[in-house]
């Protein structure tokens, strides 16, 4: 007898929804493609226990009839495909007709449907091991499918689950790219009895994305339009300036399909060249028409990557479009093709100083200066406290020692201190002048100060005098709750405003409570918080307290006297190491008197 043998329909189902059902939300994305498929113009979606309990998808569409009802958790059964040429000119969601029957083999699922012109509907209960009971139910027109306790025969899939907060939030990443594809259809989505969006038919796109993700990104976005006999483009583009470090708000649609693709996503970002710094990225929301011949939507498990027949054409019109738009908008420069007696411009950027042709005036002053003082008489200084001796740092430095404790003294100069340009502090010392970057010297103090909130040592929270809302939509809202505890331990008091905006009444000693700074660094806390780690605790404390530090710096007010500076110095020299930030780049050097007789 052989060794191969054809495994059982359940098993083989088993296996097909390890591609197809890879969490809850994955169930959520399905269901509410089927919705749409049925021509429903109502989608209502529950969830429980972020989808392990209950994922709960009702609609009014076509619904089935009795025996399509029990057919549809067959592998394959499907309406949208009967040829293989039907392959190629797919508009629909779901075509394969392997979703209800991978989501029966890990689930229980209960199916309750009726067409309109029956007088009765269908429900069909798929148990544990495959076995379905049918029966006659009075039910609204539609369909209505309720999945209860995902993964409960595959328990190592259900171990690897994240938090309720982490699988909440793809369901809503995937509900969110539905119902941006379909502005005409109203859906909701509630989770543990609350509700999280109650979305009415939209008169247009720009609507959905308000309703969706508020104010802030869709007064931040405008229009995209072109047409070419390869792609019609629609949709909106953010403003360079309103481009975020955190990644999010970024979709791209064909034939009203959402997909990922990282070689468009580069042409939408060479459009913004030198619009924008490195680093962030701009809101988009991208809508691809194009011929259903010419894509072929197979290629993934998940329908998420699309392969185009000319990709390459894609991307420059995707390209020409946005920069046109941006142009137009003026947010840069356009792509003109009429150049025809225009004037020629010189191209600056980097090098502009060396063509301007004029130099800065040099403003000169006479400290020594009296109005009041008769011609030829000598100005009386007043008297004063003698300068402080010149304070020999440089003597505490040796380079064959630990670079950690190079600094045994913790006394600090106290004799005149220069402010240059906000960025550096100048003081003499006894070799010379001592300069220090103030913005990583408050790195180096907050990475210290992080490190030890994160080992449960007190941290000091500095109250703002009047609290700040900082919209942030329903995903990003999630990981303020996920994170509670660790922001509180970090000095942050943040706090939850409705579904999709946080209050922030108190933030760590050394951060601005500036309502501007406020907000860039809510985004900010949005984009570390947002990336998962498997790294050991330490690592993670390690690199956490190396991210919230960079924060800091970037956030602190200016400093404004010498007062502020000296106090900055002080608290710099009495951490660990105040010559190297956590990411090895110097804080402290010494220019030798020697070094500037040279340049004399």
């Amino acid at each position: 007898m052989g060794k191969l043998k054809v495994l059982p329909a359940q098993i083989a189902n088993m296996i097909a929804a390890g591609e197809v059902v890879q969490r809850p939300s994955s169930v959520v994305k399905e269901l509410m493609e089927n919705a749409v498929d049925a021509g429903a113009t109502q989608v209502n979606v529950v969830i429980t226990d972020a989808g392990r309990t209950l994922i709960q998808v009702i609609d009014n569409g076509c619904g089935m009839s009795p025996v399509d009802a029990v057919l549809c958790f067959e592998r394959h059964a499907t309406s949208k495909i009967a040829t293989a040429e039907d392959l190629e000119q797919i508009l629909t969601y779901g075509f394969r007709g392997e979703a209800l029957a991978s989501i029966a083999a890990v689930a229980e699922v209960t199916l309750r449907t009726r067409r309109p012109q029956d007088e009765t509907g269908t429900e069909v209960r798929v148990g544990a091991f495959g076995e379905t009971k049918t029966s006659t139910v009075a039910a609204p027109a539609g369909s209505n499918f309720m999945v209860r306790n995902l993964f409960f025969n595959t328990p190592a899939r259900r171990k690897f689950l994240k938090s309720d907060n982490v699988e909440f939030k793809h369901i809503l990443e995937e509900f969110t790219r539905v119902a941006l594809t379909r502005p005409g259809i109203g859906f909701t989505l509630s989770h543990n009895g609350r509700d999280i969006y109650i979305l009415k038919k939209a008169k247009s796109l720009k609507f959905r994305v308000l309703d969706l993700m508020g104010s802030h990104v869709a007064g931040e976005i405008v229009d995209l339009s072109a047409e070419t006999s390869v792609v019609r483009i629609s949709g909106f583009v953010g403003r360079p300036d309103s481009a975020r470090k955190t990644p999010g708000h970024q979709y791209l649609f064909v034939n009203g399909r959402f997909f990922r693709s990282a070689y468009l996503h580069k042409a939408v970002m060479k459009a913004y060249e030198e619009m924008i710094p490195d680093g962030v990225t701009p809101a988009y929301f991208i809508f691809l028409e194009v011929d259903p011949h010419s894509i072929d939507v197979n290629i993934h498990p998940t329908k998420t990557e699309i392969k185009f027949e000319d990709d390459g054409v894609v991307f420059q019109i995707l390209y020409a479009c946005v920069k046109e738009t941006l142009g137009r908008n003026s947010f840069g420069a356009s792509i003109d093709f009429d150049t025809e007696g225009a004037v020629p411009l010189p191209q600056l950027g980097q090098s502009f100083e060396q063509y301007k042709g004029v130099s800065r005036p040099v403003i000169e002053t006479d400290p020594g200066y009296d109005p009041f003082r008769a011609p030829g008489q000598v100005s009386a200084t007043p008297p004063g406290p003698a300068p402080a001796a010149p304070y020999d740092y440089s003597r505490h430095i040796d380079k064959h020692e630990d670079y950690g404790r190079l600094f045994e003294e913790k006394t600090l100069p106290t004799g005149r201190i220069l402010i240059l340009q906000g960025k550096y502090i100048l003081t003499p010392v006894a070799s010379g002048v001592m300069i220090v970057h103030i913005g990583r010297a408050r790195e180096r103090i907050l990475y210290e100060q992080t490190l030890r909130a994160l080992s449960r040592q007190a941290h000091v929270t500095q109250t703002a005098l009047f609290p700040v809302q900082v919209p942030v939509g329903a995903q990003q809202r999630l990981l303020f709750d996920e994170h509670a505890g660790l922001l509180a331990g970090l000095g942050f008091d943040i706090t939850p405003a409705g579904e999709d905006a946080v209050v922030v009444n108190g933030v760590p000693e050394g951060y601005s409570c500036e309502p501007g700074k406020v907000a860039e660094l809510v985004g900010d806390l949005v984009y570390v918080l947002s990336e998962d780690s498997q790294a050991l605790p330490e690592m993670m404390q390690q690199r956490l307290a190396e991210k919230f530090a960079t924060l800091g710096s970037s956030h602190a007010d200016p400093l404004t006297s010498p007062q502020e500076a000296q106090r900055l110095i002080d608290r710099l020299f009495a951490s660990e190491n105040a010559e190297f930030t956590p990411g090895g780049r110097r804080i402290v050097s010494i220019v030798a008197t020697g070094d500037i007789d040279k340049r004399f």
